[in-house]
């Protein structure tokens, strides 16, 4: 039976701020609730208070000159169909437009993509007590692993980090508002995401009594970004690996490149081997399919997901083709 819980609905973010508590799991920030849920069913999250932050207007996209803003609380359906992020950031709204299916993309928000759990399937099992719910091991070490990271090296859990709007945000440089106890700071995306080794941890920076405000995304004149996800199928299913990527272009000429994988380590991973790889060069078929293989460099796979290998080799090389306008988005 689910655990009884108090529910909140404050008005202001310090209101929201001050409801929460400092330590993991007395207290979930309710936004849409579609990972929440979930873990509350699985009785991963048995909390004492639920704060809902819908009245606390965080939602919201503004695009003034030289950044966009997009409130922590907007829905990923917005993004996805929002015309001007459609032209300047096509690396997020193409992965906002690819999660899940448009019952999950009309309640899931920005702020819950980011700091969501999770999915391996042994956190998930509520029997299992793995390394994250307070065990010793992490069983997808030696177990079922074929969904699992293949960047393992200094990883004690092998879990992969599930945001799909992260790698995009990344290589653009994205910075979240946080409010916490003592005000507002800022954190850059790229250090946004920790690995979790213990129940105490999450996968993310963030302290318990802190709320994302927003994300703010500088622009950037004649950047050329995108992301690419493969999958098992196009709907209704997770990544198998991804990669967004972001660049200016001199002619054919590729500089400033910026590369970062998601859905294959357990965070979101610079590649940066894989931007040095095509950085001053001409984006061409053979470039982008070298700078894919940079990126699989340094992989560890794990007993059943050597394919993921390949995997990010393939992300890597049509995302950059993608963003250089070779290929549309859809194209194989």
């Amino acid at each position: 039976m689910m655990k009884n819980f108090a529910y909140y609905r404050p008005r202001t973010k310090e209101e929201a701020v001050g409801l929460l508590d400092s330590k993991w799991g007395t207290t979930e920030l309710l936004a849409g609730g579609t990972d929440l849920l979930d873990l509350q069913k699985q009785y991963i999250a048995q909390p004492d208070k639920v704060i809902s932050i819908k009245g606390v207007g965080l939602t919201g996209i503004k695009v003034a000159g030289d950044s966009v803003q997009i409130g922590a609380g907007t829905k990923l359906a917005e993004i996805a169909e929002h015309a001007e992020l459609q032209k300047l950031f096509p690396a997020i709204t193409i992965a906002a437009g690819d999660i899940g299916g448009p019952q999950i993309r009309n309640m899931g928000t920005l702020g819950g993509n980011l700091c969501q759990r999770n999915r391996c399937w042994y956190f998930r099992d509520e029997p299992t007590v793995c390394l994250l719910k307070g065990g010793d091991k992490c069983f997808a070490l030696d177990g079922e692993n074929r969904y699992h990271a293949i960047f393992t090296q200094g990883h004690k859990c092998v879990i992969v980090n599930p945001s799909t709007l992260a790698p995009g945000l990344m290589v653009l440089g994205a910075k979240a508002k946080v409010q916490g106890p003592q005000g507002e700071r800022e954190v850059e995306l790229a250090k946004f995401f920790k690995a979790p080794a213990s129940a105490t941890d999450r996968e993310h920076t963030l302290e318990p009594n802190d709320l994302v405000l927003s994300v703010t995304i500088p622009v950037a004149e004649g950047v050329k970004n995108a992301s690419y996800e493969v999958r098992h199928k196009q709907a209704y299913d997770w990544p198998l690996a991804q990669a967004a990527v972001a660049f200016k272009l001199d002619g054919a000429k590729a500089s400033g490149v910026k590369i970062v994988l998601g859905h294959v380590a357990p965070t979101p991973m610079i590649a940066e081997a894989a931007a040095q790889a095509l950085e001053g060069k001409d984006v061409t078929e053979e470039t982008a399919a070298a700078a894919g293989k940079a990126a699989a460099e340094g992989a560890k796979p794990l007993s059943q997901n050597a394919y993921k290998v390949k995997l990010v080799e393939v992300a890597v090389k049509r995302a950059i083709l993608t963003a250089a306008g070779q290929k549309k988005y859809w194209e194989t």
